[in-house]
């Protein structure tokens, strides 16, 4: 018996519908109303940062998300930075040698030479050592990014229960 035997008497009943992504926001203003507040600490406006940081949930390169917003990489680096996403081009050894250079135990040029990175990432690498995340920022973006706290997958996996 073949496949196509088998499926002979087989027909479609009913169809399937496309519900999209579900997403759930229960906040009223916008992402850029949001970050409005912390405008004054961004090294770009409200409207900026807001693109870059919707773009850059949405999936895309850091990049890609400075292109979208119209700002340098530097520039869309820092704000996601700066709302509480964890950038941070150097590694753990360059991170030392940068700690060293802004001590004033070493030149730039041998900083740079020792951590093994281009400029930019020099440049972005010392600006998050000397700056801190802004404090309640990221709170403004996990609520413009989040689904809501239930696992939307629940019904689909078992439980350790299961496996007793």
């Amino acid at each position: 018996m073949t496949l196509s035997e088998i499926a002979a008497g087989l027909e479609v009943t009913t169809r399937q519908r496309d519900r999209g992504v579900a997403t759930a926001d229960g906040t009223n203003a916008s992402l850029r109303e949001r970050l409005t507040a912390f405008e004054d600490r961004l090294p770009c406006s409200a409207e900026r940062a807001a693109a870059v940081v919707e773009t850059y949930t949405e999936g895309a390169s850091v990049g890609r998300a400075a292109a979208v917003a119209t700002v340098p990489k530097t520039t869309a680096a820092k704000t996601l930075y700066l709302l509480g996403e964890p950038i941070d081009p150097l590694t753990p050894t360059a991170k030392r040698v940068v700690n060293d250079w802004l001590t004033g135990d070493l030149s730039r040029t041998d900083a740079r030479t020792l951590a093994g990175v281009g400029d930019g990432e020099f440049a972005l690498g010392a600006y998050v050592a000397t700056h801190d995340p802004i404090e309640g920022a990221d709170a403004a973006i996990a609520d413009a990014c989040s689904l809501d706290d239930e696992d939307p997958l629940s019904d689909a996996r078992s439980g350790l229960s299961d496996l007793i």
